[in-house]
């Protein structure tokens, strides 16, 4: 049952990009065009240059003692995103978008904040703090 949902979905959504871009074609003509042409354009140049960025985050965020999962992820979908920029239409230009606006690395603290190096003491099991007994 699952897969012939999934296929229906396949099928019509094309079907429905189709529609939706004659339907636009038919009230806005050329400059729907332009606006598809746009981001195509936008969508190459954020697929170049996440190409260029991904080795350098990679190699900082392992330098940094960090996995490169998040990175890998953040960088995938900002490909993906690319990808359904190229492809003409207003659906896919809306997933990109959604995409693009999903955070995919926690916001940077401020400067003036306190980080921990991920260093520990070498004997942890001591408590430290003032003790007074009252009997």
């Amino acid at each position: 049952m699952h897969v012939l949902l999934f296929l229906l979905i396949l099928l019509a959504f094309p079907v429905l990009e189709i529609w939706l871009l004659i339907e636009l074609a038919s009230r806005y003509g050329w400059p729907l065009l332009g606006y598809l042409v746009l981001m195509a354009i936008l969508g190459w140049r954020l697929i170049q240059d996440e190409k260029l960025l991904i080795v350098g985050r990679v190699t900082q965020n392992m330098l940094n003692g960090g996995t490169p999962a998040k990175v890998l992820f953040g960088s995938a979908k900002n490909l993906i995103a690319g990808i359904l920029l190229i492809i003409p239409g207003v659906i896919t230009d809306a997933i990109a978008a959604i995409l693009l606006l999903i955070p995919s690395q926690p916001p940077i603290a401020s400067s003036g904040s306190t980080q921990s190096t991920g260093r520990r003491a070498a004997n942890d099991d001591v408590i430290e703090g003032e003790f007074r007994r009252e009997d």
